[in-house]
C-alpha cells in the first residue's frame, strides 16, 4: 500500500517574510513524505508573489516538484484562498489524500504534519485534525472549541465565575486537552483534512471573508459523519494574527460581525441568530455595568457593542456559493 500524501498549503497575504519562514519549516516537517507544499499568494498586490517565486527558486525549494508558489486573482479571504489551494492539487494531477492548512505566521515543528497524517490515517471517522497550539514565547493558545452558542455568547460576554460556572457546558473554549481528544472545531492555523470529506462536503464557505469559516466546515463535517480532532502531540508556535492585525484592533473590523451573523443565520436560523445577539448583548451590558462598579479595564475593542448591534441587525452581506475545492463545482447552495 502506497503511502498516504499531502498537499500543505500555505497563504500568503501581504507577510512574504513570515511565509518564507513557515515554509522552510513546513519543507523540514514534510521531509521523507509523500507529498508537496503549495504557497497561494492571496492576491496581495504589493510584490509578494514575485518575492516568494524568487527566493523560492533560489533557495532550490521548487526541484523535484517539493514546492509550488501561485497566485489567487482576488483576496476573498481565508476560506477562498485555502479552496483556490485545495484545487492546485498534486503536481502531477493528482488529489492528495490530505490537505495540510498552514497559516503563514505559524512554524511546525519536525513531526507536526506527519503526526496528523498518521492520526487521521489511522483514525477512518476522522475528518479533520488540529494541533496544539503556542505563542513563539511559548505561551498556549486555547484552539480546541465547542460550537458556538446562545448560552455560549451570553457566558463570553459577561466575563464572571458564577455564569462561567452555571453555563460550564457552554464555555466555548476548552480546557487544552492534554491527549487526543474529539472536540466540535479547532483552529485552522495548522489543520489537516481528510480529501474525501471535502470531497463530500465541500470546502470552505467563501461568503466568511474571515473568522468562523473553519467552524462552519466544522459544523457542516459533524453533521455529516466526521469528527474534529485536537492533536497535541502535534505542535505549532503561531505569531497569531500577523495579516488581520486582529491583536491591534482598535475596532472590530465589520467582516468580523457579518461572519458570526451568518454562521447563526446560516447554521441556526434567524431566530437563534437573533437569540444569540441578544444573550451577547444582555451579557456586555451587565460586563460593562461590572466595569464601572470595580473600575475594571476595557476588554473590547472601541464601540464594540454599539457595532455587534447595527451588524447584527442591518442589512445581511452577499452570499456565495460553497464550492467543492476538488472540482470546482457546486456542492450545495446552503444560504
Amino acid at each position: 500500500m502506497s503511502e498516504p500524501t499531502v498537499l500543505t498549503i500555505l497563504l500568503n497575504f501581504r507577510t512574504p517574510d513570515l511565509t518564507l519562514k513557515s515554509a522552510e519549516a513546513a519543507l523540514a516537517a514534510m521531509e521523507g513524505m509523500a507529498g508537496e507544499i503549495v504557497i497561494v499568494d492571496n492576491d496581495s498586490g504589493d510584490g509578494s508573489f514575485a518575492r516568494l517565486t524568487a527566493e523560492a527558486a533560489g533557495r532550490g525549494w521548487t526541484r523535484n516538484d517539493r514546492l509550488r508558489v501561485v497566485a489567487s486573482d482576488r483576496n476573498g479571504g481565508f476560506g477562498a484562498g485555502m479552496n483556490f489551494g485545495m484545487r492546485q492539487g498534486l503536481s502531477d494531477g493528482r488529489t492528495p489524500d490530505f490537505y495540510y492548512l498552514l497559516n503563514s505566521d505559524a512554524f511546525p515543528e519536525a513531526g507536526t504534519i506527519r503526526i496528523l497524517r498518521d492520526f487521521l490515517a489511522a483514525t477512518p471517522s476522522a475528518g479533520m485534525a488540529g494541533s496544539y497550539v503556542h505563542g513563539t514565547d511559548g505561551t498556549p493558545h486555547h484552539t480546541a472549541f465547542r460550537f458556538p452558542s446562545v448560552a455560549g455568547e451570553f457566558e463570553g460576554a459577561v466575563r464572571t465565575g458564577l455564569f462561567t460556572r452555571l453555563l460550564r457546558n457552554a464555555v466555548v473554549a476548552l480546557p487544552i486537552p492534554e491527549g487526543a481528544t474529539r472536540v466540535d472545531w479547532t483552529a485552522g492555523a495548522s489543520l489537516m483534512l481528510r480529501s474525501e470529506m471535502i470531497r463530500q462536503i465541500g470546502g470552505f464557505d467563501e461568503t466568511f471573508f474571515l473568522y468562523y469559516e473553519e467552524t462552519d466546515l466544522c459544523l457542516r463535517a459533524s453533521r455529516a459523519g466526521w469528527a474534529t480532532w485536537y492533536v497535541p502531540e502535534s505542535r505549532i508556535a503561531h505569531l497569531g494574527s500577523a495579516s488581520t492585525g486582529m491583536k491591534a484592533w482598535r475596532r472590530t473590523p465589520g467582516y468580523w460581525f457579518d461572519s458570526r451573523r451568518y454562521y447563526f443565520t446560516k447554521n441556526h436560523g434567524r431566530a437563534y441568530a437573533a437569540a444569540a445577539t441578544l444573550a451577547r448583548v444582555s451579557g456586555q451590558m451587565l460586563w460593562g455595568l461590572r466595569r464601572r462598579l470595580q473600575n475594571k479595564p476595557q476588554a473590547d475593542p472601541d464601540h464594540f457593542l454599539r457595532d455587534l448591534i447595527v451588524h447584527a441587525f442591518g442589512a445581511p452581506p452577499p452570499r456565495a456559493a460553497t464550492v467543492s475545492p476538488v472540482s470546482a463545482t457546486l456542492v450545495e447552495d446552503s444560504k
